[in-house]
């Protein structure tokens, strides 16, 4: 549909993006899902925002359902919160360190806090919430502190804008655009039971805590309608 996943499962995805790591270009990961999809399709310069990334997740039962049906199945769903996890897994190990960047304020330092608890050697070099209208101050902060790795959690499209425009100043490893993931990792947004996560239903039980969200859920049957009139029509 226009968007160029890189076809991983969840341990290739993490050995691409540790390689990633040294270069320090200010590399970037995506993490798209069937809403974001539905979006690029209608939107050029979202969609080259995507494609111009160094890794682009399918984070959603949708997109990998998409592809099969269009006969390019992809191997697995790489959700990103759980990608990130595995990511912070390394950093511990290795003493890499990581910025957050995004969420209401206080989130950060909350899911930072979850983040220690699980790793206790991670190393969190800065944070900052995402309710500011000056990227200059934050652009410099980063620039200061050299993450091997920024969390870069603004909401798509603004967090893959962000990371496209600041790329080059920004001397980083690796920059991941990870949308509401700060939240999941301060336990303010509850992640579905594993059983339904297991079952790809986890679309389904955001829609139950959160029913203002239907709205926009729309775009899930609306993507997957374009999908099949896409394979209908043998492009």
């Amino acid at each position: 549909m226009g968007v160029r996943f890189d076809n991983v499962t969840m341990e290739e995805a993490l050995a691409r993006a540790i390689a990633l790591l040294p270069e320090k270009r200010g590399a970037y990961v995506v993490t798209p899902n069937s809403e974001i999809v539905y979006e690029a399709m209608a939107d050029e310069s979202l969609r080259d925002l995507l494609n111009a990334a160094d890794l682009v997740l399918p984070d959603g039962a949708g997109v990998v359902l998409g592809s099969k049906i269009l006969k390019t199945p992809l191997k697995e769903k790489v959700a990103g919160v759980d990608f990130a996890d595995r990511l912070l897994g390394h950093l511990a190990e290795t003493g890499g360190s990581v910025y957050l960047l995004g969420g209401k304020p206080g989130i950060a330092e909350l899911a930072g806090q979850k983040m220690r608890e699980k790793h206790p050697d991670l190393t969190i070099c800065g944070m900052a919430d995402g309710y500011f209208r000056d990227e200059g101050p934050v652009v410099e902060a980063i620039q200061q502190d050299a993450p091997d790795v920024l969390f870069v959690c603004l909401g798509a499209p603004k967090q893959e804008r962000f990371m496209a425009r600041h790329q080059k100043e920004l001397p980083v490893g690796l920059m991941a655009g990870l949308g509401g993931s700060l939240d999941s990792f301060a336990g303010t947004v509850k992640r579905a039971p594993k059983w339904m996560i297991r079952l790809n239903l986890e679309w389904f039980y955001r829609l139950l805590k959160e029913p203002w969200r239907f709205k926009r859920m729309l775009r899930l049957p609306k993507f997957l309608w374009a999908v099949v009139c896409r394979r209908m029509r043998g492009a």
